[in-house]
């Protein structure tokens, strides 16, 4: 049961109206986060609305976007971001195995994605400023410095999410894990 109330996305009205009509039109539904956001911050919904259309346009592709956010999800222990990331993920191209693989840390075969997601895992996990060597394993790995921006950039983004659900326990709207 989730924390914090929601309204009923039908009954919304005005900004937070017009902004679930766009979620459901691309989506099909508006998933339980984006209704607990928009209920209490039409502002705040737009914004992590916005942030997903520059990571859509950005230096890093669509399976990596989701890699970023699976490994950011399950390292701080977000149960819904990774459920949802995992199914957006195989919308994107990842397998079921490369989401089990990102969400536990462990390679992937991927040689260059497995190096962003040991990059994101370290970032996320430590504090202060990050080791040279961490960085320049990642551009090595073939990310540009611009993709290491969007990738920070994508790191921001699913990580107000994170802390939206971990805070209202959101009830998980999206296939259950496997």
């Amino acid at each position: 049961m989730s924390r914090l109330s929601q309204i009923n996305v039908n009954e919304a009205t005005g900004v937070t109206a017009d902004l679930f009509a766009a979620i459901k039109k691309a989506a099909g539904k508006v998933p339980n986060a984006y209704a607990t956001i928009g209920t209490h911050s039409p502002a705040a919904l737009r914004a992590a609305l916005e942030g997903d259309a520059i990571l859509a346009k950005s230096s890093i592709d669509k399976a990596d976007v989701e890699a970023i956010k699976l490994a950011v999800s399950e390292l701080v222990g977000c149960d819904y971001c990774a459920a949802a990331h995992t199914l957006v993920g195989k919308m994107v191209g990842l397998s079921q195995t490369d989401t089990q693989q990102i969400r536990a840390g462990e390679p992937t075969g991927n040689a260059k994605r497995d190096a962003l997601v040991r990059f994101v895992r370290h970032v996320t996990s430590t504090t202060g400023t990050v080791d040279a060597a961490r960085l320049n394993e990642v551009r090595e790995a073939g990310y540009s410095e611009a993709q290491v921006i969007d990738t920070l950039f994508a790191m921001s983004v699913i990580n107000f999410t994170n802390l939206v659900n971990r805070v209202n326990d959101t009830a998980i709207d999206f296939p259950p894990l496997v």
